[in-house]
């Protein structure tokens, strides 16, 4: 009896064994085949629960995600034969596990033939384009090509590229210094006409005030000179209808003026008694 009971729970625990050992669970966010010996024995499985054979059996997973590729810079040169550092990166994904595991085994494999086949595109197609196109209105064009190459030969490896992007592009050195030196240079000459331009407006604004001015000023003289004549001849006028009119006060005014302008001033006159100039103060 307890020999039957040892075997029975032998048996228990070795089938709890290989059904655990048998079965697998494939995530959300995963795919994966089945190896025997090194060599594929299963095409893609999904998620889910799977079976294999204890022992002889593996399975290998792999990500079902979107993965990213971020390539180191590159110099590359344009048709115009510029020389820049690019930086790019790879969105990609496994979409066939069974051929990227035959083909290229591993992630690290993977990255290493889209680091290949992805630099070489991006070399082709940015030595098609010069560098003023590579950097303004070419870039997107430029980009569906590269892309599109870029797919077309790494679905054999059960890879596929969803997109290809240039997160940045910058000079080398030497041609950095070279191109600043001749936008400086630029913008110094620019700088120099708009200067000429200008003191060449202020000239003329200038001569067209000093114009301006000598005219008012001229037709203010005129003016003047016309109000001050007539202001002259309506005073003679009045004078000399005031003499007619009263001769002796018209004298006794003006002798009286003649009066506090010489004594004011200190002078000193030689006068006999009878002079007419003093006939007021007698």
């Amino acid at each position: 009896m307890k020999k039957t009971t040892i075997i029975i729970s032998v048996l228990i625990i070795l089938g709890a064994f290989v059904l655990t050992s048998a079965a697998f669970t494939v995530d959300q966010t995963q795919q994966a085949i089945v190896i025997q010996l090194g060599r594929p024995v299963t095409g893609q499985l999904g998620p889910g629960l799977h079976f294999k054979l204890p022992l002889i059996q593996n399975v290998v997973f792999f990500d079902a995600r979107i993965l990213d590729f971020d390539a180191k810079p590159e110099e590359i040169t344009t048709t115009d034969k510029k020389y820049m550092n690019v930086d790019s990166y790879t969105k990609w994904r496994i979409t066939d596990p069974l051929t990227f595991y035959t083909k290229v085994r591993t992630i690290q494999g993977a990255r290493a033939r889209l680091d290949d086949i992805v630099r070489s595109q991006l070399r082709v197609a940015l030595g098609r384009y010069t560098l003023i196109e590579v950097v303004s209105h070419k870039r997107q064009e430029i980009m569906d090509a590269v892309t599109s190459r870029s797919k077309e030969l790494l679905l054999p490896y059960g890879i596929e590229v969803i997109d290809v992007r240039i997160k940045r592009t910058d000079l080398p050195a030497e041609n950095a210094r070279s191109i600043y030196g001749r936008m400086k240079a630029e913008r110094e000459r620019q700088a120099k006409q708009y200067r000429s331009e200008g003191q060449e407006a202020s000239a003329k604004i200038k001569a067209n005030a000093d114009k301006e001015r000598a005219i008012i000023l001229a037709d203010a003289r005129k003016q003047a000179e016309i109000i001050r004549g007539e202001g002259d001849a309506q005073a003679t006028k009045v004078y000399a209808e005031s003499l007619g009119q009263s001769p002796e006060f018209y004298d006794f005014t003006r002798s009286l003026d003649a009066y506090k302008s010489g004594f004011e001033k200190n002078t000193r006159f030689i006068l006999t008694p009878k002079s007419p100039f003093l006939k007021h103060l007698q």
